[in-house]
């Protein structure tokens, strides 16, 4: 994965979870590593006090895809920041539309 300020590493759900919640903005989110799918990333994001977690996974042709609500069509990307870019927009399939990264800090 190229390099995204909000990629936080190998961090847990729980520490993505009180990062978003300090933020306190609904469309808070991050990218972490996935803990139970090596090689396959998460997208954390904050709605009503929740933080949702979607898996990114990349593909055996290189392209990536997120999971998505049941009944939306699988999209692909080239780069999972044409993927965050995607999914800025309302009505995508996720709980709410990625507003606000939150960087890793330095």
């Amino acid at each position: 994965m190229e390099e995204l300020a909000e990629y936080h590493g190998s961090i847990s759900k729980r520490q993505a979870e009180e990062i978003l919640n300090e933020a306190g903005r609904d469309g808070s989110y991050l990218i972490r590593d996935s803990m139970s799918s090596a090689g396959s990333y998460c997208v954390c994001v904050r709605c009503d006090g929740w933080v949702y977690t979607y898996r990114v996974f990349k593909q055996k042709d290189g392209l990536w895809t997120i999971e998505v609500a049941p009944g939306m069509k699988e999209r692909l990307f080239r780069k999972v920041s044409n993927l965050i870019a995607a999914f800025k927009i309302p009505d995508q399939g996720i709980s709410v539309p990625l507003l606000y990264p939150v960087n890793k800090p330095k």
